[in-house]
């Protein structure tokens, strides 16, 4: 490489098509890691929980990736700004890929917790620096925007066939071999990053960088707190724990915002979220965020455990939901440099958000699943339009000085909105289902059962269901009956929490009306150097 300034390609691209093409695959395959293993660790994970005999860490698998990937998406968006991303995709490759062998070989729930955590410092890592590549090697929107249709369409398989392989590789390789299939996509993904992605910095640092590191501890202390609280919300309600961690995470906030107005190079710039062109889109990446995860979680647990649909019928009627952001990522790609008013998409995307989750708050047993499909489908297509746009827009007004960090914002901000979704409508969800099966099984006169049916769980496991029919007949109850309630009471309580996920993305529109007017520039911005 160069250590000269290197100009845009003439067109709208930093390197030729051929070159383009192979960086963009170790972007595609380095995002892949992390789609696929969001999809397939969840199939497997009641495998291993029987394996490694540890159900009280059950939710701290997921919860440990999340909590330490959350934390470090915007420290090292940051970090790319200064050093250029290069280095960091390819330490957080290193590092997810270790940590993967790791949780494959795990001989214990604590330690797979452990391994998990480490798993999600490297996909922090990704998703803070790779995202922002894109930008980097297409300073041109338009030409952005297409060549973001390769990414598109690595989330799109991978979220695809996750699940289906999640389940094959258990059944047939045992659940191991869902962490080592991260091996080889990590091995593909280093080498293509290695050889093909150039290493591109801005030029206005050519000083020493003085790193905020306590601003980077607060960001830590901060969002950690916020996700081990709204964690244990839905179990543990809003007690003194919860309570206090909720607390102790707004206090490290505001220090991190009295910190940052303070330093003189913040890893958090406050003018982002001053500025009126960025502020919106963060916001809407909330709205995103918390529409998005409710819908992912408990659409199937409405298909299966209220509607009483097998998990092949389950996935079919999720599917649509993930593959169609890819469409609708491609579709965007084609719609939005053909209209003049590029804002548009953004409307167009919450409201078919708004609908599906709409749609799905009235869905019953005997609704048509073709309707169903469609509904799924709209939802996918919302997403589709919103987030492509979302990163565009956000690059194009932060400018070159903050790209990565403005980048990585919108990820961990979709994350923060997941989250509250999650804690927000699980805490819903779990409350007003449990008082459902209360009431039904106290006018049954069988309040003794409720530590038995107080878990949806028994709704769609038929071995457990059966067995616990058989003894509900034998203490002279209806089982029959107190399970079809159970179901009812289920149904009503997701559909609650989906209305919530339907408010949230109806706010989306309306907060749509602040984003600025976009106009989506043709100009290169040759202010890259490549080493």
């Amino acid at each position: 490489m160069t250590s000269q300034p290197q100009a845009a390609h003439s067109d709208g691209q930093v390197l030729p098509f051929r070159e383009s093409l192979l960086a963009m695959l170790g972007v595609a395959f380095v995002s892949m890691l992390v789609a696929l293993d969001q999809t397939v660790v969840g199939t497997a994970l009641p495998t291993v929980v029987a394996e490694l005999q540890g159900f009280e860490y059950y939710a701290w698998v997921a919860t440990a990736y999340l909590l330490t990937s959350v934390i470090t998406v915007p420290i090292f968006g940051r970090l790319g700004d200064y050093y250029g991303r290069k280095p960091f995709v390819l330490a957080s490759i290193v590092v997810f890929t270790i940590a993967s062998v790791l949780c494959g070989m795990a001989p214990s729930m604590p330690f797979l917790v452990a391994a998990r955590a480490l798993q999600g410092i490297g996909g922090g890592m990704l998703v803070g620096t790779a995202f922002a590549c894109i930008a980097d090697l297409f300073p041109d929107s338009h030409v952005r925007l297409r060549w973001q249709i390769v990414l598109s369409a690595a989330f799109g398989i991978s979220n695809a066939i996750g699940p289906s392989l999640g389940g094959v590789l258990t059944e047939w390789y045992g659940w191991r071999a869902v962490f080592y299939v991260n091996l080889p996509v990590g091995v593909l993904g280093l080498w293509f990053a290695w050889r093909y992605l150039p290493h591109l910095r801005q030029q206005a640092h050519s000083g020493p960088i003085r790193v905020d590191w306590l601003g980077a501890l607060l960001i830590g202390l901060g969002l950690g707190s916020l996700q081990m609280s709204v964690e244990m919300l839905p179990e543990r309600g809003f007690g003194l724990f919860t309570g206090g961690l909720l607390f102790f995470a707004v206090a490290a906030l505001v220090a991190l915002w009295q910190w940052e107005r303070r330093c003189a190079n913040p890893i958090l710039p406050l003018e982002m979220f001053r500025n009126p062109g960025l502020a919106p889109l963060f916001q809407l990446s909330v709205f995103a965020g918390f529409a998005m995860f409710a819908i992912l979680l408990y659409a199937p647990l409405l298909f299966q455990g209220g509607f009483g649909y097998s998990p092949k019928q389950a996935g079919l009627l999720v599917t649509p939901l993930v593959v169609c952001i890819t469409v609708g990522s491609i579709l965007n790609g084609r719609i939005i440099t053909r209209i003049r008013q590029p804002n548009t998409m953004l409307y167009a995307g919450f409201l078919l958000l708004t609908i599906a989750a709409l749609g799905l708050s009235q869905a019953t047993r005997n609704m048509s699943q073709h309707l169903l499909l469609a509904i799924m489908l709209a939802g996918g297509l919302g997403l589709g339009f919103i987030m492509p746009n979302l990163t565009v827009f956000a690059q194009q007004t932060a400018g070159r000085e903050h790209l990565g960090i403005a980048t990585a914002m919108l990820q961990s901000l979709r994350m923060v909105g997941g989250m509250i979704g999650t804690a927000l409508v699980g805490t819903m969800v779990t409350r007003s289902y449990t008082s459902g099966v209360e009431q039904a099984l106290h006018s049954a006169g069988a309040s003794g059962w409720l530590a038995r049916m107080s878990d949806p769980q028994i709704l769609i496991d038929k071995a457990t269901q059966a067995a616990l029919l058989t003894q509900l007949q034998q203490a002279g109850h209806n089982g029959a009956l107190l399970l079809e309630q159970s179901r009812v009471s289920l149904v009503s309580a997701i559909h609650l929490g989906l209305a919530m996920a339907a408010v949230a993305a109806a706010l989306g529109i309306w907060r749509a009306r602040r984003v600025p007017p976009v106009t989506l520039n043709r100009a290169a911005e040759p202010v890259m150097a490549a080493e």
